[in-house]
């Protein structure tokens, strides 16, 4: 495949490996790009090597990341060969097969609007253990917070048109998180995700895999943790202004009003919190569902708690409480199923 370039990120790979997978791989494909991302010394001749044998060579003095490594790659194919395709991603570990490498550079070729997933399948017993939990625990938390069901969010092997690689090149996240973020990206911009089954290899468990479970984790989730805390300090704004408004109103009859007051002051605060992360980039029609929705909830909750109030004259504060989780749970699948709608396989 001559307009196809195969990028792999490379950081102190075992040069065995990497020598017979390049071998491999010249046979399918005339252009590679392999990313130093600051190996130490004792691979630079590995590294020579690979130059003089036509693997081009981009080489970062120290280590900065995947992420980085990724966008060093694209920004090199894109002013290089501006006539390219488009690029498959893969790892320098042994996972990613050639023939499954050009199964998905086939399917980007049919599929330029898309971006294109190796999928692996982890129901099999020789999947290491860090490795299905990992997977099982981001793809729950992309179906529920995102509304996208991807069966593999953390595989490396990805075909991107040109097209694509210029809409990625500058989505934040340096190491591992850019690549989740790439997958939230095609939710906010709807672009389509085609997914292409392929073969499940762990050569000593992916001992030689760099990615750390703790740190890299937490880099990958950091997203959705300050979502949940904004919108948990969100709800806290929102009771203590619902509180203070009863107060001043003497609670009967103005129950709704102090919740459309409370609501619409706490939604200001998300929005303007959350504008550069959940909500950067996206569409007028997908904030206009979201707050069509707001108001919607808005006007539940008023009418439910003071139906409640009045029929039980129980604490005011704990039946909003109540009233809310339920629409919160309500909300959680009509955010994911109505609002932010878009990326489908």
């Amino acid at each position: 495949m001559k307009n196809i370039f195969v990028v792999i990120p490379t950081l102190d790979p075992d040069q065995k490996i990497m020598e017979s997978f390049i071998k491999e791989l010249k046979k399918e494909f005339t252009n590679i790009l392999v990313v130093n991302d600051g190996s130490d010394e004792s691979h630079n001749k590995f590294f020579e090597k690979l130059d003089k044998s036509g693997v081009t060579i981009i080489t970062h003095f120290k280590n900065l990341g995947k992420g980085r490594a990724l966008k060093s790659a694209f920004n090199y194919i894109l002013n290089a060969f501006p006539t390219i395709d488009g690029v498959v991603t893969c790892d320098c570990d042994g996972q990613h097969s050639v023939k499954d490498i050009k199964k998905c550079a086939q399917a980007l070729l049919k599929n330029p609007d898309k971006l294109i997933l190796g999928v692996r399948d982890f129901s099999k017993d020789d999947v290491p253990k860090r490795s299905r939990f990992g997977n099982k625990t981001t793809r729950n938390v992309f179906k529920l917070f995102v509304g996208i069901d991807i069966s593999d969010t953390q595989t490396g092997l990805r075909g991107l048109s040109k097209e694509l690689m210029l809409e990625f090149l500058d989505i934040s996240g340096e190491r591992y998180e850019y690549e989740t973020n790439i997958l939230i990206e095609c939710q906010r911009k709807n672009i389509k995700i085609k997914e292409v089954g392929i073969d499940t290899i762990y050569i000593d468990s992916n001992s030689n895999s760099h990615f750390n479970p703790i740190k890299d984790s937490i880099k990958i989730y950091r997203l959705f943790i300050k979502y949940i805390l904004v919108a948990l300090s969100s709800y806290i704004l929102e009771l203590i202004l619902f509180a203070s408004l009863l107060s001043i109103f003497k609670i009967n009859g103005k129950i709704l009003a102090a919740t459309i007051i409370a609501r619409v002051l706490s939604t200001i605060y998300n929005y303007f919190v959350n504008k550069n992360t959940m909500f950067k980039n996206s569409s007028f029609k997908i904030l206009a569902k979201y707050y069509i929705l707001v108001t919607i909830q808005m006007f539940i909750s008023g009418c439910f708690v003071a139906y409640l109030f009045n029929l039980t004259g129980s604490n005011v504060i704990l039946i909003k409480i109540l009233v809310d989780l339920i629409l919160w749970m309500v909300n959680v699948f009509i955010k994911r199923d109505f609002v932010f709608t878009g990326v489908k396989k």
